[in-house]
C-alpha cells in the first residue's frame, strides 16, 4: 500500500458534500484538508499485502512486504509456495500469516478463489467470495473494495483507528464499536469511502494516537 503526501484531488467533490451533510466533518475538513493519495494493488499481491497489514503499523507492514519481494521477486502463488519455513520468517511473516498466504496461494491456484471476478461483482460478492479464505476476514475484505477495486460506500468500521477518529470527531465518550460505526457513518452514504479516508487523516493529523 503507498502513502504519499500528494493530496488526493478525486477526494475533493465528495468530502464537500460530506461537508455539507456533516458539521463535524466540515470543521475537521477545514482544519486538516484532503487526505494524501493512497492506494492498493489489486489481484493476489494486494491481498497478500493487506495480510500483512493485519494488527501491524503501515511501516512494519512496508518492511515485511519489502523483505518478502527480496525472497521470492515478485509475489505469486507459485512463488510463495514455493518459500520455506526459514525465507518466510526472514521476511517477517508470523506463523499464522505464513498459513494464510500459503492458504490464499493455495486456493488461487486451485480456482476456488477467482480475483479476476472481483471487479464484476458487487460489494457483497466480494466479501462474499473472499472472507471463505482462511485469515480473511470482513475488515480485510471492506479495505480491498476501498483501496484495491476504489468502491466509493465502504466503511471499514472494525478499523480502530477509525473508530478512534470517530469517536474524537464527534466528541463521543467512548470508542464506538463496529456496529455503532455502521450507524454513525450511515448519513455519509454514498461517500462512506470519502469518509473513512478521512477519518484515517484526521487520526494522523490530530495526533490521536
Amino acid at each position: 500500500m503507498s502513502d504519499q503526501k500528494i493530496s488526493d484531488e478525486a477526494l475533493r467533490a465528495p468530502l464537500e458534500a460530506l461537508s455539507g451533510q456533516d458539521t463535524d466533518v466540515a470543521r475537521a475538513y477545514l482544519d486538516c484538508g484532503l487526505p494524501p493519495i493512497r492506494s492498493q494493488d489489486a489481484g493476489f499481491n494486494g491481498l497478500v499485502g493487506m495480510i500483512i497489514s493485519q494488527q501491524v503499523s503501515v511501516q512494519s507492514a512496508k518492511a515485511i512486504l519489502g523483505r518478502l519481494v527480496e525472497q521470492v521477486g515478485e509475489i505469486t502463488p507459485e512463488n510463495i509456495l514455493a518459500l520455506d519455513d526459514d525465507g518466510m520468517k526472514a521476511a517477517g511473516l508470523s506463523r499464522p500469516k505464513q498459513r494464510y498466504t500459503r492458504g490464499l496461494a493455495e486456493d488461487v491456484l486451485a480456482g476456488r478463489l477467482q480475483l479476476e471476478h472481483l471487479p464484476d461483482m458487487s460489494d457483497d460478492e466480494v466479501i462474499d467470495h473472499l472472507i471463505q479464505v482462511k485469515g480473511i476476514g470482513r475488515w480485510t475484505c471492506e479495505v480491498y473494495l476501498l483501496f484495491a477495486l476504489k468502491r466509493p460506500d465502504v466503511m471499514p468500521a472494525a478499523d480502530l483507528a477509525l473508530q478512534e477518529a470517530m469517536k474524537h470527531l464527534k466528541g463521543l465518550e467512548h470508542r464506538p464499536t463496529p456496529k455503532e460505526m455502521y450507524e454513525l457513518s450511515e448519513n455519509w452514504r454514498p461517500h462512506r469511502s470519502a469518509g473513512a479516508r478521512f477519518l484515517w487523516h484526521y487520526y494522523r493529523h490530530a495526533g490521536i494516537a
